[in-house]
Parts: C-alpha cells; structure tokens; sequence
C-alpha cells in the first residue's frame, strides 16, 4: 500500500521539489513528478537544470525518447509511466495513479487555498486506509 506524507507550510513548491528530488535520486530511488498544468512542468523542468552546481538530477518530459532509462520525470500523465518508487504530486487534485507507487509526496503551501484543497487529498487517502504522514516545514 503506498505510504502517503504530507509537508506542510512549504512556502516554494518547486524549490522544495528540487530538493526532495536530490534526496531521492541520491537515494537511488526513481521520482515522477506529476502535475496536469503543463506551466507548472516547465518551470520545474528549468529548475531541475540549474537547481544546484554541484548536483545533476537526470530527468524528462513524458514523452521524451528517454523516458524508460530516465530515473526522474515530469509528467501530466501516466500512460508511459512504468514502475517508479516515489511521487511527487504537484497538482491540486490526487494523482488517478498514485497507487502504483511505494509513496507519494504532498506538497501543502501555505496559503489557506492550497491548505483547503491539500484538507480534500487528506481526507480522501484517509477514507481509503492509506498510512498518512505529516512533516510541518515551518517547525524546521
């Protein structure tokens, strides 16, 4: 059953996927990034470029040739998606997928909009018997 964490209060989604993307590639783990605003994606994918000098986060865009040798990718869909450990749901709504994975990440930011669509996620994984998790960023 895939294991669920919520990180709460994150005040840049994208940086903060940056980041967790390093942690999880570093740890050998293969990462879907997931949102269905194609914007979102890019700016992402931009990011991923030049996030960090010292760090090479190999990643693509669905539909790229590479996309089964390619341990990171940004996608809107899952149709070429095969088996990848962790996602990281970037959307407001849950991913139709997401079962397919050992775990998915929720990003929460702060504004109470996102916290009140993030509040339906929750409740929906909740009623489905998915082990939930809680990271509050704001307390470090």
């Amino acid at each position: 059953m895939t294991r669920i964490d919520f990180h709460l209060n994150v005040s840049d989604h994208l940086l903060y996927t940056c980041r967790l993307v390093r942690k999880a590639y570093s740890s050998g783990l293969k990462i879907v990034c997931y949102s269905t605003r194609p914007e979102i994606l890019e700016q992402l994918d931009k990011l991923l470029w030049t996030f960090s000098e010292e760090d090479f986060l190999p990643h693509v865009v669905t539909g790229h040739p590479g996309l089964a040798e390619t341990p990171i990718v940004l996608t809107d869909k899952a149709d070429d998606i095969r088996h990848y450990d962790l996602l990281i749901n970037l959307d407001e709504q849950w991913p139709p997928f997401f079962a397919r994975f050992d775990r998915l990440v929720e990003i929460v930011g702060n504004d109470e909009n996102n916290k009140a669509v993030a509040r339906q996620r929750y409740k929906f994984y909740k009623e489905r018997g998915y082990p939930l998790n809680t990271f509050d960023r704001a307390k470090g």
